[in-house]
């Protein structure tokens, strides 16, 4: 197999020019090399917040395209960590570069077998236009190798809304990424994954600034992405709610609040609502109040191991696995909590005849 790319070794890790043929260009800041490496793949904190909306919300128009990515082992062991920049000279999205055969992803697993799982953190979700045709080549490069499982996690949905002329495709195309389950995984950036992507992703920053409170509007951002996919999808993402449920919102359906907030509009004005003659504060946040229960780091989920399904459904709707239970514990289950009271009664046909024969001597006695 003779690869498209070309990989150098660096101070930190490796850069790599995804297309060895690409050559430095003043229509792309990232030309030739795409593609980085280990401690490389580091980016500063300006360009994270400006292309992943982090943390206050989807910044608006977004060009750019990033992703970052993790190699892991089947029982969770790093093998590598880097990300892939969209070139503007060629207009070329990073997962293109990534899944194109004999490319990048191509080489790594031919060269180490013990590659089983590939996690994607991008700005946008991928996208199957013409020009690009991410999905496609991500869908051909599961087939090729079906012992690999992929978890997609992105900050915004890319041209999914009707009023882009691709939509539909793109649509298609995530539906079809997504009958892969369990081999795939589509899901928002959300909860502790922020802190995580801060931690080994961003540079010039630590301590406190990681593990930095998620701000309402970037919360909701990430619940609207947890809805929308699963509209687009039909499988339930992976995603952590990290709102309160306050006595405001509590009986409110999630729908409804998320049809109410407006994505192209960061910091919306505050308003009342006058309910049964009182005025009551209006039930969307102020965004730049932070959530700050929430600063505890994320936690690696565990790989997904793929069974020989040749029948998986389009559509599927997930669940979440119950913890297990002993023979005593689920014969405990029908027995009333601790310090409840309980009355038995017993009724029986002795008690009930015994009634009867005392209802008729009290009739003969009369």
């Amino acid at each position: 197999m003779e690869p498209l790319y070309e990989e150098y070794l660096a101070n930190r890790g490796t850069i790599v020019k995804p297309y060895y043929w690409l050559s430095f260009s003043l229509d792309c800041s990232n030309c030739p090399y795409h593609i980085r490496t280990g401690e490389e793949a580091r980016v500063p904190y300006t360009e994270f917040y400006q292309i992943f909306g982090f943390p206050y919300g989807p910044a608006y128009p977004q060009t750019k395209h990033l992703t970052f990515y993790e190699l892991k082992t089947s029982s969770g062991s790093l093998v590598q960590k880097g990300h892939a920049s969209s070139c503007t000279g060629n207009n070329t999205h990073p997962e293109s570069m990534l899944f194109e055969m004999n490319g990048y992803f191509d080489s790594a697993l031919h060269n180490n077998n013990a590659i089983r799982h590939i996690i994607l953190y991008s700005n946008n979700s991928p996208c199957n236009e013409a020009n690009h045709c991410c999905i496609s080549k991500m869908y051909n490069f599961l087939i090729m190798y079906p012992d690999v499982t992929l978890s997609i996690y992105f900050s915004q949905l890319y041209h999914t809304e009707t009023e882009f002329p691709a939509s539909a495709w793109n649509r298609e195309a995530l539906q079809s990424l997504a009958s892969l389950w369990p081999q795939v995984t589509l899901s928002p950036i959300s909860g502790g994954i922020w802190h995580f992507l801060l931690n080994s992703f961003v540079s010039g920053v630590s301590g406190s600034t990681v593990f930095q409170p998620i701000l309402t509007g970037r919360a909701l951002a990430d619940r609207q992405n947890a809805y929308e996919i699963k509209a687009v999808t039909g499988v339930k993402p992976y995603f952590t709610d990290v709102l309160p449920q306050t006595k405001e919102n509590q009986n409110i359906k999630a729908q409804a609040a998320l049809e109410s907030y407006p994505l192209n509009k960061v910091f919306p004005g505050q308003s009342l609502q006058v309910t049964r003659g009182r005025p009551q504060p209006n039930l969307t946040p102020d965004l730049r109040v932070p959530v700050i229960f929430v600063l505890v780091p994320f936690r690696d989920l565990p790989p997904i191991h793929v069974g020989q399904n040749p029948h998986k459904p389009r559509n599927i709707v997930r669940h979440l696995n119950m913890p297990q239970m002993s023979f005593q514990e689920t014969k405990d289950l029908g027995r009333p909590p601790m310090g409840m009271p309980v009355e038995r009664m017993e009724i029986t046909e002795q008690l009930a005849s015994s009634k009867e024969m005392d209802e008729k001597k009290k009739k003969k006695k009369k």
